[in-house]
């Protein structure tokens, strides 16, 4: 990243933070939530380990490959699990995004590059058009996310333990969305 290195470590502690509570969430009651947590978690610590800036860990040529068959295998579990829908196919659509955003990094002119800032004068559509997906859903996710906090009401909040509540869990994914727009943005 040129400049600053502060929006990378912010966006390093969002991610890393976002992982976390994920991986916390992996001993929920809910079933659902459970279900998830993991995948979120490793999208989430994945997406920190992007975000690092490159003047202070500047990865191996070899490490985006990894990077890429990592989130490639989670694609397929995404995709298989998509065929449910619900929020498994933002899932599938995350971490084919990772897969890409570690392919661009790989072929990036630099080796110390995080952000792949190449000779383009504009964004290649695929970038473009996951931009696009990832602004409109933290547009709709937010959204949703007002009216899923109100719904708790006033007693309720300590009646729900801290990883089951539903609204936790959209700001955990709004908080990803975030992220993966900024590296897209950032790219």
């Amino acid at each position: 990243m040129h400049g600053s290195a502060s929006p990378g470590w912010l966006l390093f502690a969002l991610c890393a933070v976002t992982g976390a509570y994920c991986l916390l969430r992996t001993r929920s009651a809910v079933e659902e939530q459970r279900r998830t947590a993991g995948a979120e978690a490793l999208m989430g610590f994945g997406m920190a380990a992007m975000a690092v800036p490159a003047a202070v860990m500047a990865p191996p040529h070899w490490a985006w490959g990894a990077w890429a068959a990592v989130f490639g295998a989670a694609t397929v579990r995404a995709g298989w699990a998509a065929r449910s829908g619900g929020h498994h196919l933002h899932h599938l659509v995350g971490t084919g995004a990772m897969v890409y955003m570690a392919a661009v990094m790989s072929l990036a002119p630099s080796a110390s590059g995080h952000h792949g800032h190449g000779a383009a004068a504009g964004p290649p559509a695929v970038t473009g058009l996951l931009a696009l997906y990832f602004a409109g859903y933290v547009l709709w996710s937010g959204a949703r996310l007002v009216p899923a906090a109100a719904a708790l009401g006033g007693d309720t909040r300590g009646a729900v333990p801290w990883r089951d509540r539903v609204e936790l869990a959209h700001a955990c994914r709004l908080s990803m969305a975030m992220g993966m727009l900024a590296m897209l943005l950032m790219r």
